[in-house]
């Protein structure tokens, strides 16, 4: 009789340590290249150039990990540098001459995101560059409203009784998607901001950065967002404030920023077969750049049946409507039962850096963003106080002896 070999069901969820093994790993990849990306930013730098050497630095770490394992890994992400107004990912091609001329403007608030992946679990993160560095006016109400809005909503991800509620307080509830809309409103207004409309976080799933759930800020007509965060889920988290309505706008610029949807279609054009076969080689269902083909122009071309056969999705160019500073960031987090872990996420942010006569007074923002994301975090503050008292009687004890 022959013997059948039984195929194991591989465990891709967070409860398998090599799941979350492969997402931290892609993660200090991505954070280590953001911030190389960051400190190249100055007036006149040609974004393109940037772009291309964001991309080249994510795929050569991603290259040094995991050697000798026969899984996918590469960029999950590419480098996109978006100028002041510019809502969405931007990365320009050589190809387009004008386009290709785009340098930095002193004082832009420009959004650098970028990602790695490894073995389909991606890690995306973003961030707000001023370019020059100096920060005032406006610009720092917005990156201020930015960081707290971003907090607000990480922490208003955690599900209810992961994290246990400060004593006194009422037991916790799961925010609603109206809820956050609500109170995160109530931030962006604090420092005369709003909302970048139909700001979406996603689900993470393997190959997948737009899962099935998914919170909107500020819908659009007709759109709605569909599900909450909970434990053993990762989730990408998007924050988008402008100092304009926050209202968007299509623009001209050639969309160059694509994805392989799950959808089949016949192509007929030998030049679309070819160009589909590379994406699906290359970047599996991972966001790419018409740039990162290996002929620009061929894939201009070919890209074309792809997107109107809808096995290819583009993301086209969006601004603020109104043309003023938009700011983002973009978080992947891992949603455990210690509470919420930020497995990709921009660099620490130290608000005494921005000054602004402007500031959050609204209690129950205030509270919510006095709680920690994790138990971890909690025990960590309680150890910190604990050194930081003992120090101070210490000190007293030495300042008694001295008298």
């Amino acid at each position: 009789m022959a013997s059948t070999e039984e195929v194991k069901e591989v465990d891709y969820s967070l409860s398998n340590p090599d799941t979350l093994t492969k997402y931290k790993e892609a993660a200090k990849i991505s954070e280590k290249v953001l911030k190389t990306v960051s400190e190249w930013i100055k007036e006149d730098a040609v974004l393109i150039d940037l772009c291309e050497k964001g991309d080249a630095l994510l795929a050569d770490a991603v290259s040094k990990v995991f050697k000798g394992k026969k899984i996918a890994k590469g960029v999950g992400h590419p480098c996109t540098i978006s100028p002041s107004s510019y809502i969405t990912p931007y990365t320009p091609l050589k190809s387009d001459l004008e386009e290709a001329k785009t340098t930095l403007k002193v004082g832009e608030v420009v959004k650098i995101q970028l990602g790695a992946q490894i073995d389909g679990f991606g890690t995306i993160v973003c961030d707000n560059v001023v370019v020059g560095g100096k920060v005032a006016g406006r610009e720092a109400d917005l990156l201020l409203a930015t960081h707290y809005a971003n907090e607000l909503l990480l922490r208003m991800m955690v599900p209810p009784g992961v994290v246990p509620a400060p004593e006194g307080a009422p037991a916790q509830k799961q925010f609603t998607q109206a809820k956050m809309n609500m109170l995160l409103e109530k931030v962006a207004k604090s420092y005369e901001c709003n909302l970048v409309e139909s700001t979406t976080t996603w689900l993470f799933e393997r190959n997948e950065i737009e899962g099935k759930k998914k919170i909107i800020l500020l819908p659009g007509d007709g759109v709605k967002g569909d599900g909450l965060p909970e434990v053993g889920e990762v989730w990408g988290v998007e924050m988008g404030l402008s100092l304009g309505s926050g209202k968007v706008k299509t623009l001209n610029n050639r969309t160059t920023l694509h994805r392989r949807t799950a959808l089949t279609y016949g192509l007929k054009r030998p030049s679309s077969r070819a160009t589909l076969s590379e994406i699906v080689k290359k970047f599996g269902t991972f966001p790419f750049s018409l740039r990162q083909l290996e002929d620009e122009r061929a894939g201009k071309v070919g890209i074309v049946e792809c997107v109107r056969g809808n096995v290819v999705r583009q993301y086209e160019v969006v601004a603020d409507k109104d043309g003023e500073p938009v700011s983002r960031l973009f978080t992947t987090v891992a949603i455990t039962k210690n509470g919420l872990t930020r497995l990709a996420a921009p660099p620490a942010f130290d608000p005494e850096q921005y000054k602004s006569d402007k500031k959050i007074t609204d209690e129950e923002v205030l509270k919510i963003l006095e709680q920690p994301l994790s138990k971890n975090a909690d025990k960590t503050k309680k150890k910190k106080k604990k050194k930081t008292t003992a120090k101070k009687t210490t000190d007293a004890e030495e300042s008694s002896d001295d008298e």
